[in-house]
């Protein structure tokens, strides 16, 4: 983000004198044409339209200055290249990067691989709404577009898009219809009395929101005999667990059109409920289909951004053989860039791109992977396995390094996270 910002500084550099050397050009060239006219017109007002030593005077006063503002012009234009040419060296300077240093080509190479990364791809522009590029790109990859995979992201799109116009129909039949499969996987524990027994709930409060917006349209607009008729037909269902929501929407119809803004609830038209319901909407839906709400292909981009400067400077480090650089260390640093299983250095990713757990092994401050996997020992703590082999090499029983415990190797346990 940071070269962007640097480039950027620089194209507004170039725009701005580029502005100016426009305005510059224009006016000089307009006086310049003017002043011709103006000879030009007292030439031909002369006797018999003769040059006389006065006209010859003026024209060769004229060419001086048109000479003079040439040259002003041209040397603008050199300090205009220049500043341009600076962009040019602020992009190399900042993204002139080895980027193919940073990762192996085995990782995408294979008609299997290929294959899912442009299934990646299309989904991503299934959930941007991108159908007219995933069509030319399925067709142009081989890939078979199977309708019920575009489906859902089509009437995704198509109720996100009604939401923004602030039209809640689609949203409100797409809830109806899932509604079951909504409150099981939703988030709002509801608790309430039913024959003096205390019922346990797991309900979506998606539904409920979506018409509690569309009663306070109708409020807003002053037919308050509408949103009376709408709260009887749609709230019952809601009532229970939902008690102080509902009240708090019937004592609002106390006021409709224009009062409502100035009214105790005023609350309730903030804008801010349309961007909550948009991610709510969209969260849920994502969930119902078993997917994240974040495409997996942007996390990724995102990710890797935040990674590359870390692993060039790294690769920096390699390459430019410092003075007192051994040749053991770059040959160690080599192997350590060359690992298949982990990256050589630690990235620190924010928390929201965090998916797995994460365990380092407290003896040898690794993380552990696939072929390094975490072990249980009998006492209860876990380390790595090449920990283990180490500490067991030469020894049939294993003390635990961090309690008194004696155990045999062999009874350590895989584990997974």
């Amino acid at each position: 983000m940071d070269a962007c910002l640097t480039v950027e500084r620089e194209v507004d550099k170039v725009k701005s004198k580029f502005d100016s050397y426009s305005a510059n050009f224009n006016k000089q060239v307009e006086e310049q044409l003017k002043q011709l006219v103006e000879l030009k017109k007292r030439i031909s007002e002369g006797e018999e339209n003769e040059v006389n030593s006065v006209h010859k005077t003026d024209l060769k006063l004229l060419t001086l200055k048109i000479s003079e503002c040439i040259g002003k012009l041209a040397v603008d234009h050199r300090d205009l290249h220049s500043t341009v040419s600076k962009v040019g060296k602020s992009i190399d300077r900042n993204f002139g990067h080895d980027f193919d240093s940073t990762y192996k080509e085995e990782f995408f190479s294979g008609p299997s691989k290929e294959h899912l990364l442009n299934e990646v791809i299309l989904q991503h522009l299934y959930r941007q709404g991108q159908l007219d590029i995933s069509e030319a790109l399925a067709q142009e990859s081989g890939i078979h577009e199977y309708k019920s995979q575009k489906e859902p992201f089509i009437q995704i799109n198509n109720i996100l898009q009604a939401l923004k116009a602030r039209d809640l129909e689609p949203a409100l039949t797409w809830a109806e219809q899932n509604r079951e499969a909504l409150n099981l996987n939703g988030k709002n524990v509801l608790c309430f009395e039913e024959r003096g027994r205390t019922t346990v709930q797991q309900k979506s409060t998606l539904e409920l929101r979506l018409h509690k917006l569309k009663f306070i349209k109708l409020l807003s607009e002053g037919d308050r005999m509408k949103a009376i008729l709408y709260a009887r037909k749609n709230f019952p269902r809601f009532v229970q667990g939902e008690e102080k929501e509902i009240q708090s929407l019937m004592a609002a119809l106390m006021y409709s059109g224009p009062e409502l803004a100035t009214s105790p609830y005023a609350h309730l038209l903030d804008p801010n409920h349309w961007v909550e319901i948009e991610d709510m909407f969209l969260r849920d839906s994502c969930a119902l289909l078993g997917l994240s709400v974040e495409s997996p292909l942007g996390v990724a981009v995102e990710a890797g951004c935040l990674t590359l400067p870390a692993l060039l400077n790294f690769k920096h480090v390699m390459t430019d053989r410092k003075e007192g650089t051994s040749d053991k260390l770059m040959t160690t640093l080599v192997d350590v860039w060359n690992g298949r299983d982990e990256l050589p250095i630690e990235i620190d990713l924010p928390n929201q791109m965090r998916f797995h757990s994460v365990f380092a092994c407290p003896i040898l401050r690794q993380q552990v992977s696939d072929g390094n996997p975490p072990m249980r020992l009998i006492c209860g703590h876990v380390i790595s396995k090449d920990a283990l082999s180490k500490l067991s090499s030469s020894h049939s029983k294993l003390k635990c390094p961090y309690c008194p415990v004696e155990q045999n190797p062999a009874e350590a346990k895989k584990i997974v996270f």
